[in-house]
């Protein structure tokens, strides 16, 4: 695409991650939501070596946020009390995140090969970040990589899609039938942009045709990208594997659904609706590896 005055930067496959303050426009949120829900879990089921018998924050306990993006959610948890250290595969978001939030550590790094210097005692991993991993193997691997990165005892906090929604009528209508359209002004520009969703059965994925425009745009640019399809019983065992028992696994309520969390204070389990959440405790068998 020829380049105009008024173009962000492209350098890959999604224009958002590309440009995090054009992200944090389109979907402004002050990582509030996403701490609260991790830290009442981390509350509600963590050990005895964490809480040390008390229903208040947590202080001091390790944090390790995978997919950390602008650095929203690790800024909230920090200001909670925990210490947050963050990894992100893009580049361009860690960046931002370094630099407004100067005291945190973020650090470019892939699920797959994350580690830490001693271990952790949370691990979350949100907003579907692990179903960027395609292949079974590499959500193993990432899977696996987090409960290494976790002392005895720690807990793995998962927000993702919840593949089993598409098997109800509700998420079919709901995800397939239509198109959405999102607007947003971003430095004095108005961007535009049509998104498509549609199932690969043969790669197990969710589809996403994300076209985009804005004033001065040449053409339109569109960008494909996709989450692995992981069914709630799928993700049980991968997380057996990987050395971890399901201490929760619910539908909702969650930082996305309606209604929000904490909603009436009852983990749903008919794990029906669009959004998977799941709390895992490390084994103490697991084998621990550190930098």
């Amino acid at each position: 695409m020829p380049p105009t005055s008024a173009d962000p930067t492209l350098v890959s496959e999604n224009l958002l991650t590309d440009n995090p303050a054009l992200y944090e426009q389109t979907f402004p949120d002050s990582g509030e939501r996403n701490a609260r829900f991790v830290h009442d879990l981390v509350t509600e089921f963590s050990d005895p070596a964490m809480a040390a018998g008390t229903t208040e924050a947590i202080p001091g306990a390790r944090l390790l946020d995978v997919g950390a993006g602008t650095g929203r959610d690790a800024a909230r948890l920090a200001h909670l009390g925990y210490r947050v250290s963050g990894i992100d595969i893009s580049a361009r978001m860690v960046a931002y995140a370094r630099a407004k939030y100067p005291g945190l550590d973020i650090r470019v790094g892939d699920a797959r090969a994350v580690t830490v210097a001693e271990p952790v005692d949370v691990v979350t991993c949100l907003g579907s970040t692990l179903l960027h991993l395609h292949h079974s193997e590499d959500i193993l691997a990432a899977l696996t990589r987090f409960a290494s990165c976790l002392r005895a005892g720690g807990l793995l906090v998962l927000e993702m899609r919840n593949a089993a929604f598409l098997l109800t009528d509700r998420g079919r209508r709901e995800l397939l039938d239509h198109e959405s359209v999102r607007r947003v002004e971003w430095e004095g520009v108005e961007y535009t942009s049509r998104t498509s969703l549609s199932i690969d059965l043969p790669a197990q994925l969710l589809r996403r045709r994300r076209v985009w425009t804005w004033d001065g745009c040449v053409e339109p640019v569109t960008q494909d990208t996709a989450w692995r399809l992981l069914f709630p019983r799928e993700l049980r065992h991968l997380l057996c594997l990987a050395g971890f028992d399901v201490v929760a696994l619910f539908d909702r309520p969650g930082p996305l659904t309606e209604p929000a969390w904490p909603g009436d204070g009852v983990l749903g389990e008919e794990l029906d609706d669009d959004r998977l959440h799941v709390v895992a405790r490390r084994r103490a068998d697991t084998v621990t590896a550190v930098r």
